[in-house]
């Protein structure tokens, strides 16, 4: 039988760290939690289950938090855990099992993190494979400063069990206000944090964000070293921010750039959104009908579908055509 480490890094999760802890008593053999500078009483709540509570100073990164809970560890395995998540039913029971059988020589066990679409998360899926166990004597380092992934190259299996994400509140202010942070140090984001960021201002990001990122996207666009993606997404997001500024002759240099490799239903949103507020409902129709059913999205689910029907019925509703407004409401109750 093994032993878990449960590590775990929090700040002001008063609300639901209880509930967390409560889920996951019976797989941990120790429990670590790093506090990174609460000003509720998640510390008090945390020493109720555990004495070994630490304090971080927060750094702005990710990793170095849960590099340091790691750090004190001393079983076998690591689990690494959020506040916001939780294991129910027979997860719990499959967990344990788990402890039993599982192969010393497996150095991580991905399992299923579930409900990623409640609140509006970054994710376009509702359950995906995370890497969640992970053998402790195996050198292990987090790496990135946020949406923080451990840096291994290790045997891997999959279980069945699936941990669910139960967020009361999204953190897309506290991500954007790190990414700023990367940023303006002179960082370059990889890849895959780019597409973190994109998803993140896309869904989330206010007027305010889209301002301060701008000229950072910008700079994506012109980027030699960036992939054709990455550049596409930027534009597609800039689309959206000159759109809601009212320039009209950028916004459309970037719709040229998007076309110009391959639409997505981000953009016809967009236009749609545009031919709408100028009262052109034929041009407004067409948009975000190609929105829903003749191009795909690439930063949020919800474009490709829920935005472009609700377009759609904003036009028929202004055209005053019941029977369409009909048809796409119950389209969108379908999807």
């Amino acid at each position: 039988m093994i032993t878990v480490s449960v590590c775990m890094i929090v700040k002001n999760e008063s609300q639901v760290l209880a509930r967390c802890l409560d889920s996951l008593r019976t797989i941990w053999d120790e429990l670590i939690i790093v506090d990174t500078g609460s000003t509720d009483d998640t510390m008090e709540i945390a020493r109720r289950y555990t004495d070994k509570v630490y304090e971080f100073a927060w750094t702005g990164d990710f990793s170095e938090a849960r590099n340091f809970a790691i750090d004190h560890a001393t079983c076998d395995y690591i689990y690494s855990a959020d506040a916001d998540e939780i294991l129910e039913g027979e997860n719990v029971k499959a967990f344990e099992a788990l402890k039993l059988c599982l192969d010393p020589a497996v150095d991580v066990v991905q399992m299923y993190y579930g409900n990623q679409l409640d609140q509006g998360t970054v994710y376009n899926f509702d359950r995906e494979l995370r890497a969640k166990l992970f053998k402790r004597l195996k050198p292990i380092r987090f790496k990135d400063p946020i949406h923080e992934i451990p840096d291994i190259d290790p045997i891997v299996i999959d279980s069945d069990i699936v941990i669910t994400h139960r967020p009361t509140s999204m953190h897309a202010g506290r991500d954007l206000e790190t990414f700023r942070k990367i940023i303006s140090g002179g960082n370059k984001l990889s890849s895959r944090l780019q597409k973190f960021l994109d998803r993140e201002l896309y869904l989330q990001g206010s007027v305010e964000d889209y301002e301060s990122f701008a000229g950072y996207l910008k700079g994506v666009t012109c980027d030699p070293e960036r992939t054709a993606d990455e550049v596409i997404e930027a534009c597609t997001l800039l689309v959206r921010y000159h759109r809601m500024r009212g320039e009209i002759p950028q916004m459309f240099d970037n719709v040229i750039k998007v076309m110009a490799h391959e639409c997505n239903s981000e953009v016809c949103d967009e236009l749609g959104a545009y031919y709408l507020s100028l009262g052109d409902y034929d041009n407004a129709a067409i948009w975000f009908f190609n929105a829903a059913y003749e191009v795909t999205p690439i930063l949020g689910i919800k474009a490709g579908k829920e935005t472009a029907l609700l377009g759609l019925i904003d036009v028929y509703k202004a055209l005053g055509n019941e029977e369409m407004v009909t048809e796409y409401t119950n389209r969108l109750k379908e999807d």
